[in-house]
Formats: structure tokens, C-alpha cells, sequence
């Protein structure tokens, strides 16, 4: 127990003396850190005295250098100012000489302003009274001496006019004729055309005379059953183991023309056979007329067209104009167009696919109103033509002024293939009708003594009398009746004008 006692007892008082040398040495260890820092703020408030010495120095440099610079730039500036200010004075002064100099030119033009009107005055005074003196020398009045010179003036130069039109005309008719000349001949040696032209009758070779009874019937009723059914006349006449069929239409012609050989061949003539081969014939005419347009298609080798474009131009394998195949007409007219074109360097597709639609309404006519240019226009924009091809088709016949090449070159091509030698025929009517009409209006003009009209209409001799009409105006006439033809006629080609008088004859073909 007393041993636990001394233990405890020891543990205290060890415990005690270690305290008491914490103590101790935390209380060394204080007083020597406020003496540091004692020392540490006395050096730093030297330092700072010593800094602020310094900046206050340099503060009072820098103020004293500013001041010198600034002493000096003001300096510099006032004498650019003084400079200144002597330049302005200088070019003040000079203005104002050049202002007394310029004060002193206008006083001196203004006096010559006055002299000049002054003279001008005097030579109006003068000159009116010389154009006096002069109309009183010459008998006449200013007024009717310009009129008289301008009238001498106006002879000389319509005679000079004439002179040089002539020259310049006969000129360009020889380059342009030799030109279209060769371009004309080279298109058509290289397409080869029938010359045949077709008429309005077909004709029905019969086994024999007998069967002209049968196809008549008893009382005529097989006959009218037959003109009912396809509109053509049947004519049965004295010619021997022959039938005609006539009619405008060459569809139903031909459709008559099928029923009536297979009514033949099959010798059973009644009108109900005779409606059954009718209907049979439409049938086989239509596959015949789809046929014809793809081949023409083919043919023509411009491109596809719509299918009922295509039906259309096989219908024109039975319409005829003047007596000429309107399909046949067509496909040379495609061939023409597109050889010039290829001459001339234009579009040649645009001229075949025009010249391959420009009759495509004479299909229609009878079944749409107006013209044929118009309904093919019509069509050809239907089917999505382009307006190149369009327009084409619509001026072939100058309903509109044609405006491109192709369309200048489906005109063309149109007119070579209508006139060229059996490709058309006309009734006698129109052809004298027609030669009058030349004649008459060649005739009404000054000087002219006689008219004739050559070569179908295609040459116009006029005769002048010779008082009246000099060679310079024999040109001028000619060229007149040539555009009063194109203005109030439709003519085929190309229509020479010949003026005759004493010393020469004088062309102008239009």
C-alpha cells in the first residue's frame, strides 16, 4: 500500500515539474518572438522611409521632364500656328487680287457683249437688206427660192437613189439568186419526190359485168346501203367490169373501196354483209392509218411524237391539196427543211419536227373551225412542242410574221414542195383568176401601157410608155408592183416583174 502510496505520490510530483518546464520555456520562446518582430517592423519601417524618399525624387524628375516636353511641343505648335496663320493672310490677299482682276475681265466682256450685239444688229440689218436686193434681182422670195432648190435637190437624189438601188439590187439578186439557187438545187437533188397527183375517184376493177346487178340489189337497196354506210357516190355507168367511187373524203373512200372488195371476193352482197364488211374495213383502215403515221414517223427521223400525233399524220395519207398527197407533201417538206437547215447551219431538228406538224390541222379541218396553221399550232402546243417549233408552224402561212431561221426555212420548203412542176394542179378558174388579178394590179399604176402576165402567173411583162417613165423610174416601179403582189396577193414561189420601155427592160422578181 505504501509502496502504490510513493508511486502516486511520484507521479504527481513528476508531472508537476514537467508542467512547470512547459512553462518555463513557452514563456523564452514569446519574448523572443516580440523581439523578432519588434525588429522586423523597424526594418520595414526603414525601408519604407527609404522608398518613399525614392519615389518622391523620381515623381519630381518625371513632373520637371513632362514639363520641359510639353514646354516644347506647345512651342512648335504655336509656330505651326504663325505659319499657318501667314499662308491664310498671303492666299487672302491673292484672292483678292485675282477678285479685282476678275471684277475687271467682267466689266471688259460685258462691254464686248454689247459691241458684238451691236455688230450682230448691223449684219442683220445688212444681210436683210441684201436678201432684198437679191429678191428683187431674182423676181422671187426667199421662201419660193428654197422651195425651187429643194425640189432640183430632191430630182437630183431620186435620180441617184433610183441609180444606186438598181445597182445595189442587181447586185444582191445575182449573189442571192446564185445562193439559193444552189442551196434550192443541192435540197432537192437529194430528195426524190413522186409527181403524181391523186384525184378525188377510185376505181373497182369487177370479176365481171354481172356482178354490177348484184352490187345494185334488187331495187337499188344494196347500192344505197352502201353509199349510207361509207358517204361515197357509187357510180355504176357503161364502163366495162369497172365500178368509181367518189368522194372529197379519201378515208371513207378508201373505207368504201376495202368493203366493196371484200363484198366481192366474198360474193354474198346483202345490206347486213354489207354493214359487216363496212365495219370490218373502218377497222383494218384505222391499223392501216397508225401504220402510215409511225412510218412517216420513221421516215422523217425527228424525234417521237405523241401517239395521237402520230394517228393524225397517218390520216394524211388519204387527204390531198390541189391533187398532192398532204402526207407525201409533208415528209418532203421535212427532208427540204432539214437539208437547208444543215446548209445554213440552224436547228435542223426544230425544222424537221415544224415541217413535220405544219399540216397537221388538214386533218381536222373538217371537223375543227379555222385555219389549218392554226389547228396545228393548236396541237403542237397540246403535245408539248417547243416554242421554237410552234411558232414555226404558226407563221408558215404568214398569220404571224415569222421571226427565226426555221420558220423562214419551213416557208420555203413549203413553197418548193406546193410548186414545183406536177406536184399540184388547179382549176382553170383559179388560174385565170389569178393571171387578172396580176395584170389588173400592175396596171394601175402611172406610165404603164400594157400588162402581161407569163408563165402561169409567174412573170409579169409591163409595158411603159417611154414619155412618161425614164430608166431610174422604170426600177422604182418595178419595185412597187413587186410589193404591192406581196402585200395584196398569195402567190406560189417567186414572181418576176419585167418593166419594159424603149431603151431597156428592167427586172425586179419578188
Amino acid at each position: 500500500m505504501l509502496i502504490v502510496i510513493g508511486i502516486v505520490v511520484g507521479l504527481l510530483v513528476g508531472a508537476a515539474a514537467v508542467v512547470l518546464a512547459v512553462r518555463l520555456v513557452g514563456a523564452s520562446r514569446v519574448t523572443t518572438a516580440h523581439r523578432t518582430r519588434d525588429e522586423l517592423l523597424a526594418d520595414a519601417e526603414r525601408q519604407a522611409e527609404t522608398m518613399l524618399r525614392e519615389t518622391q525624387i523620381e515623381a519630381r524628375e518625371q513632373a520637371l521632364r513632362l514639363r520641359a516636353e510639353l514646354e516644347q511641343d506647345l512651342q512648335e505648335r504655336r509656330d505651326r500656328v504663325q505659319r499657318i496663320e501667314e499662308r491664310v493672310l498671303a492666299r487672302e490677299d491673292e484672292m483678292e487680287r485675282k477678285l479685282t482682276e476678275l471684277e475687271r475681265r467682267e466689266q471688259g466682256i460685258a462691254d464686248r457683249e454689247t459691241h458684238v450685239r451691236q455688230l450682230q444688229q448691223d449684219l442683220k440689218d445688212a444681210s436683210d437688206r441684201e436678201l432684198a436686193k437679191l429678191e428683187d434681182i431674182a423676181g422671187m422670195t426667199a421662201n419660193e427660192a428654197k422651195t425651187a432648190l429643194l425640189e432640183r435637190a430632191e430630182e437630183l437624189i431620186r435620180h441617184e437613189l433610183a441609180r444606186r438601188v438598181r445597182q445595189l439590187e442587181e447586185e444582191a439578186q445575182t449573189e442571192a439568186k446564185r445562193r439559193a439557187r444552189n442551196l434550192v438545187a443541192d435540197a432537192l437533188q437529194r430528195v426524190a419526190a413522186s409527181h403524181a397527183a391523186e384525184t378525188t375517184a377510185s376505181v373497182v376493177e369487177l370479176p365481171s359485168d354481172d356482178m354490177k346487178g348484184r352490187i345494185i340489189g334488187r331495187e337499188g337497196r344494196n347500192i344505197r346501203a352502201l353509199e349510207h354506210l361509207t358517204g361515197v357516190d357509187v357510180i355504176v355507168d357503161d364502163t366495162p367490169e369497172t365500178v368509181v367511187l367518189s368522194s372529197f373524203d379519201g378515208i371513207r373512200r378508201e373505207v368504201a373501196k376495202l368493203t366493196l372488195q371484200k363484198l366481192i371476193e366474198d360474193g354474198r352482197i346483202h345490206p347486213a354483209r354489207i354493214e359487216e364488211m363496212y365495219y370490218q374495213s373502218k377497222a383494218e383502215l384505222e391499223e392501216h392509218i397508225r401504220q402510215a403515221g409511225e412510218q412517216a414517223v420513221f421516215e422523217a427521223n425527228c424525234g417521237e411524237f405523241h401517239e395521237e400525233i402520230v394517228k393524225l399524220l397517218g390520216r394524211l395519207c388519204y387527204r390531198t391539196s390541189y391533187g398532192q398527197n398532204v402526207l407525201k407533201h409533208t415528209l418532203e417538206v421535212v427532208h427540204l427543211a432539214g437539208i437547208m437547215a444543215a446548209e445554213l447551219g440552224a436547228d435542223v431538228k426544230v425544222a424537221k419536227r415544224a415541217a413535220m406538224l405544219h399540216d397537221l390541222g388538214k386533218a381536222l379541218t373538217h371537223e375543227i373551225e379555222g385555219s389549218h396553221a392554226a389547228i396545228s399550232t393548236q396541237y403542237a402546243k397540246r403535245y408539248g412542242e417547243s416554242p421554237a417549233v410552234v411558232h414555226a408552224i404558226e407563221a408558215h402561212h404568214y398569220e404571224v410574221q415569222p421571226q427565226t431561221v426555221e420558220a423562214v426555212l419551213l416557208i420555203a420548203a413549203d413553197a418548193i414542195s406546193g410548186s414545183r412542176p406536177g406536184a399540184r394542179g388547179d382549176s382553170l378558174e383559179n388560174y385565170v383568176k389569178r393571171l387578172e388579178a396580176l395584170e389588173e394590179l400592175a396596171g394601175k399604176h402611172r406610165g404603164v401601157d400594157k400588162v402581161y402576165a407569163l408563165q402561169a402567173g409567174r412573170e409579169i411583162r409591163v409595158i411603159v410608155t417611154p414619155g412618161e417613165i425614164d430608166d431610174d423610174q422604170a426600177v422604182l416601179l418595178s419595185h412597187e408592183i413587186a410589193r404591192d403582189i406581196e402585200e395584196r396577193l398569195e402567190y406560189p414561189g417567186q414572181i418576176k416583174v419585167t418593166v419594159i420601155r424603149e431603151s431597156r427592160a428592167v427586172e425586179y422578181a419578188k
